[in-house]
């Protein structure tokens, strides 16, 4: 499979980079890291979980070898939960005594954990060297390694300390795919109807196709995959090039730009989500599982306030099942959603701005200032009736 290049030009020169994606590229990554760095192998420090480096740690630290770069491990635990304080001080700890400089790099290997607590540790240690993202699971590949969003979870909720810090470069293999079970694979997709449902009818339309040929499949399945390929590697450049256009104008999320191209919109339904997540204490849902949830509860919440017309609503949620089962939520405490909203990073002043859809590719961003809260919590009856 050919090698295709996305490119990612924010008007800051010092933030464009480029992503490059194809089939069996990882055995390249040592040559690609000069490219991406624009300077001489130096040393890189690969952060991994143990299931993805047991993959595809010795194909990458061979290639980054035989291209002079010295390497060093550092594995961090599996799972939303470890994506924290103490997992980045620990990092930032192995940085310092590793010695790594301002000339060395960190390079990401694995899923939206890894890419976020890697690429927020780079940020910080020395206020910032070299950062190379590689991910490996589908959600992190049209999302979470794109646009520079970095940042580990608190008790207070998900993504509450972070920072804005694009890498030197993405490389995205997408036969790391066929190593993903289903449910890593249903979690990818939801994050692509989402961007779909804000993106317009020919993404969404695209995702919902590919969806339908899928049928929740399994891509460890070598015949499946080979099938699918093709279209699934255009599908990931297609949702890339999406978010692309959207972190080119409001790269660092301004505050102030509430247009139907900021920023903001990528959070459709992130604040069900992250309030989700933060109930189930980061054990229970996968993030893509929870963004499911919150597609579907962003758009009834739409329709109780009359900004989207049933069939719409019935599309979206067919396409939600399309991706896969989603785990049930019926034990989730109610309440505990609630509290969690008013601890959202989307909070401006003392009003949550949620992103809702008058119809698909017409996201608005409403603050709860204008949203009754009987509205809210029907709602949130309705989705945990479902």
């Amino acid at each position: 499979m050919d090698s295709k290049i996305v490119s990612i030009k924010i008007p800051r020169v010092a933030s464009s980079y480029a992503i490059t994606i194809g089939g069996g590229v990882l055995g390249d990554v040592g040559s690609w890291s000069i490219r991406a760095l624009g300077r001489r192998a130096g040393r890189i420090l690969i952060i991994s979980n143990r299931k993805v480096f047991d993959l595809f740690g010795a194909v990458v630290d061979a290639s980054l070898k035989k291209s002079g770069f010295e390497t060093h491990i550092h594995l961090i635990g599996d799972g939303e939960r470890f994506k924290n304080l103490r997992t980045l001080e620990t990092t930032l700890r192995t940085l310092s005594e590793k010695g790594f400089t301002r000339t060395d790099a960190i390079l990401a290997l694995g899923g939206g954990v890894v890419g976020d607590l890697a690429g927020f540790a780079a940020s910080t240690h020395l206020r910032g060297i070299g950062l190379l993202q590689i991910p490996t699971t589908l959600l992190s590949m049209i999302d979470s390694s794109v646009g520079g969003k970095t940042g580990v979870n608190t008790p207070f909720g998900k993504n509450l300390v972070g920072s804005f810090y694009q890498p030197n470069g993405v490389l995205i293999d997408v036969d790391t795919l066929k190593s993903l079970p289903k449910r890593e694979l249903t979690a990818g997709f939801c994050e692509a109807i989402k961007q779909g449902a804000i993106s317009g009818r020919p993404l969404f339309r695209k995702t919902a196709r590919f969806l339908e040929a899928f049928k929740a499949g399994d891509l460890r399945n070598a015949e499946k995959y080979d099938l699918l390929a093709d279209e699934l590697t255009s599908l990931i450049r297609d949702q890339i090039s999406f978010k692309a256009k959207i972190v080119q104008n409001d790269e660092s999320e301004s505050i102030a730009n509430v247009s139907a191209r900021s920023r903001k919109i990528l959070n459709f339904g992130h604040t069900f989500a992250h309030a989700l997540e933060k109930a189930t204490k980061y054990r229970y849902l996968k993030h893509g599982e929870a963004v499911g949830y919150g597609i579907m509860f962003a758009t009834a919440l739409s329709k109780k306030l009359e900004l989207i017309v049933q069939n719409e609503v019935d599309l979206l949620n067919d396409v939600v099942r399309c991706a896969g089962i989603l785990p049930a939520i019926d034990n989730v405490d109610q309440s505990e959603i609630l509290d969690s909203f008013k601890h959202d990073k989307k909070r401006v002043g003392n009003s949550l701005h949620w992103v809702l859809l008058r119809g698909i590719g017409k996201p608005i961003i409403v603050p709860d200032t204008e949203i009754p809260q009987s509205a809210v919590s029907s709602t949130l009856k309705t989705i945990f009736q479902k």
